[in-house]
């Protein structure tokens, strides 16, 4: 018996600006960015805009719904998210693209999911066999990921339920 010592790899393919990416990619970009001013955030001023694309091309935003009662809000992943597969339990999501705005700026960095939001779009993943796209906007650059893999590398999943 020992350690067995495993190494993961994650692959983030970087872009230096929103023009350097597909235009399908950068039409998602824009309406997650587009998505961030309906967002209610009057508490943190933290904007989210998040954008899902169906495989049949359908565009639908979200944006992150604050709370008085912290932690009651949603965040944009979630809210689209939801809506989408409330709305459209037959397609599978292709992609999702999340900005963000502080103080009426979109973030330097991309902005990442938080670990709620990794989990939901994993059980996505799951319900539907099929990677979605992350795409995260910043200024400085945008990083897209294959799958929600590349965030969880040890996710929890329907397969662990089954012992």
């Amino acid at each position: 018996m020992g350690i067995e010592k495993k190494k993961y790899e994650i692959v983030v393919h970087e872009y230096a600006s929103l023009s350097d990416l597909p235009e399908n990619d950068r039409s998602l970009v824009q309406a997650a960015m587009e998505a961030t001013k309906n967002a209610w955030a009057p508490y943190s001023e933290f904007r989210v805009g998040a954008a899902a694309e169906t495989e049949h091309g359908k565009i639908i935003t979200g944006n992150n719904r604050e709370n008085a009662a912290f932690p009651s809000g949603s965040c944009a992943e979630r809210t689209v998210l939801s809506y989408t597969g409330a709305n459209y339990p037959d397609q599978k999501i292709r992609a999702i693209a999340i900005a963000a705005t502080t103080g009426g700026k979109f973030t330097s960095r991309p902005v990442s999911p938080c670990g709620n939001c990794r989990q939901l779009i994993s059980e996505e993943e799951d319900r539907t066999g099929s990677p979605i796209r992350i795409i995260l906007y910043g200024r400085s650059g945008i990083a897209v990921l294959d799958g929600v893999s590349a965030l969880l590398p040890l996710r929890f999943s329907n397969s662990n339920l089954k012992g």
